[in-house]
């Protein structure tokens, strides 16, 4: 096979925990009634379990990147796939809200080691020209967690018990095993992986990113998009209820729609990408389109006339979203290659950062419609005019001029893990 060939099957053990992930992200929501009915809590303090993963990881995904960066993918990636297992069993057992908030806290915990590790995994072994596709399609898989798992774990909840599904999640994981010993192999020593270490104590080894000109303003640019995208879209079922008099199923057909358009949006910027590198259009800026389409996409849902109009702006809103992400997570894992893991988790904490200032500022309009549109489309633009300012820093770089998915003019890292399948 072409070294420059992509094989999807040699990264099955990674995408399938990435589908897992997305599932469990957004599991817990739809199952809030059922669990809070059946532990005689209130749904209130049973959605502490949700506040415990995302706190959890927005705060430990730094430090458990650099311990990626530092010591290989395969230790850091096994040992979160491991208590990702525990963390979901212990959920598929839980008789009290205490212990469900523990087993969500670890659960936020191992997703914060693996990701961030999975993500540099990929970047690192995925051949140059199709780096952005096999990024995509990774990305692709974790929102049909929330298109295809969600609901395939609210039919079991349904039919055997919410604990059913936590169960499926823990054998899933389980299942994900074998591959990954077979698949991610001979990870690379500290000094091979160009470890953040040398030099540096631990706190400033997770900080050095914001030190790297490129990907400090593209954190900065992260977190005002996501204050708009996902800030905006905690408000989107009120939206919609207050316009078009939805329904709880039909807001769930909303939601399957959401997650569509992220896979769309994922597999489309990673093409698009490669496409763009390969014909030596390095320049492309894909960062200040997406923030566009963002911004129509948000305006649409909340101001566009009529249901019709409405939901093709959900539609592009999450067609830029999944593409931006797969942009970012291309930047992260090619601008500084010696902080790929470390990167990718401020991705996600800064992501996590600007959804509850972007949630914050809706919140604080008297009409979530009216918050929605002047926060959603007026950050989601702020953000498309901020992010030339990375194709700026990465031109004086020597870089290019873009921080589209695949842009950034450095030498391909080695395949220094992983075995084909």
């Amino acid at each position: 096979m072409s070294s420059q060939a992509f094989n999807p099957w040699r990264y099955a053990g990674v995408f399938l925990l990435l589908f897992l992930f997305g599932t469990e992200t957004f599991l817990v929501s739809p199952l809030l009634p059922t669990i809070a009915d059946d532990i005689d809590v209130s749904e209130s303090a049973a959605a502490q379990g949700v506040t415990a993963y995302v706190l959890v990881y927005a705060v430990t995904a730094p430090f458990l990147g650099l311990l990626s960066d530092r010591f290989g993918r395969r230790r850091t990636l096994l040992a979160g796939t491991a208590l990702f297992l525990a963390s979901n069993a212990a959920a598929a057992v839980s008789t009290s809200l205490w212990l469900l908030i523990v087993s969500r806290a670890l659960a936020g915990l191992a997703a914060a080691a693996a990701g961030p590790a999975i993500w540099a995994h990929i970047a690192e072994t995925a051949p140059e020209r199709v780096r952005g596709r096999a990024l995509g399609l990774g990305m692709a898989l974790f929102s049909c967690g929330q298109v295809i798992g969600v609901p395939l774990g609210g039919l079991m909840a349904g039919a055997a018990g919410w604990r059913s599904a936590f169960l499926a999640l823990a054998v899933g994981t389980a299942a994900a095993v074998p591959l990954l010993l077979r698949q991610v192999q001979g990870a690379p020593a500290p000094e091979a992986a160009g470890a953040p270490a040398a030099g540096r104590g631990a706190i400033g080894a997770v900080l050095a990113a914001w030190g790297h000109p490129a990907l400090r303003r593209a954190l900065a640019v992260n977190t005002v998009f996501h204050a708009a995208n996902l800030g905006a879209y905690t408000f989107l079922g009120v939206v919609f209820v207050d316009r078009f008099d939805l329904s709880v199923s039909a807001l769930g057909l909303v939601g399957v729609l959401v997650g569509a358009g992220s896979v769309a949006g994922s597999l489309l910027g990673g093409r698009l990408g490669d496409r763009a590198r390969a014909a030596g259009r390095d320049h492309l800026p894909l960062l200040p389109v997406w923030g566009l389409l963002l911004a129509a996409g948000v305006a649409l849902s909340a101001a566009g006339p009529g249901i019709v109009l409405a939901l093709v702006g959900v539609t592009l809103w999450f067609v830029a979203s999944g593409g931006f992400v797969i942009d970012q997570q291309t930047l992260a894992g090619t601008a500084a290659p010696d902080l790929r893991a470390t990167s990718s988790a401020w991705l996600t904490s800064t992501m996590y950062a600007g959804t509850g200032l972007g949630a914050w500022a809706v919140g604080a309009f008297g009409d979530a419609g009216t918050g929605t549109l002047v926060v959603g489309a007026g950050l989601a633009l702020v953000s498309a005019v901020t992010a030339l300012t990375v194709s700026v820093g990465l031109r004086r770089a020597g870089g290019t001029a873009s921080g589209s998915p695949g842009s950034v003019s450095v030498p391909a890292p080695e395949v220094g893990e992983g075995s084909k399948a």
